[in-house]
């Protein structure tokens, strides 16, 4: 898994709505988001692009919430601590990266900027 990239001090993109995809469409291998039926090469750029950033967001959101979660499981106030070892093995990271997302989990909870 790639380490987490700050970006405190950069403005947060509104992502494209993620339309809901109904049950029949999601079940069909060959449909993503009605991009297979946009003609026009540069609507489906403009589409696919509005895509990628709003799934990068949600990356990039969703890492942070698990930054989060993993500083407050390691909180040594917590009597249920778990250690960087057991927050490696359930979210299925190496050790090292465990230690790095709850310093950067601490870093977010106190509202700083982190940097490496």
């Amino acid at each position: 898994m790639a380490e987490p990239t700050p970006r405190r001090n950069e403005p947060r993109l509104r992502p494209a709505p993620l339309l809901f995809e109904p049950a029949e469409a999601s079940a069909d291998p060959e449909h993503f988001f009605d991009l297979e039926s946009i003609d026009d090469p540069r609507a489906l750029l403009d589409r696919a692009t509005e895509l990628t950033q709003a799934f990068r967001a949600a990356a990039d959101r969703a890492m942070e919430f698990q930054a989060v979660a993993a500083a407050q499981l390691a909180d040594p106030r917590r009597f249920d601590r778990l250690t960087t070892a057991d927050i490696a093995e359930r979210a299925e990271w190496t050790e090292d990266y465990a230690k790095k997302m709850v310093e950067f989990g601490r870093d977010l909870m106190r509202g700083g900027d982190h940097t490496d």
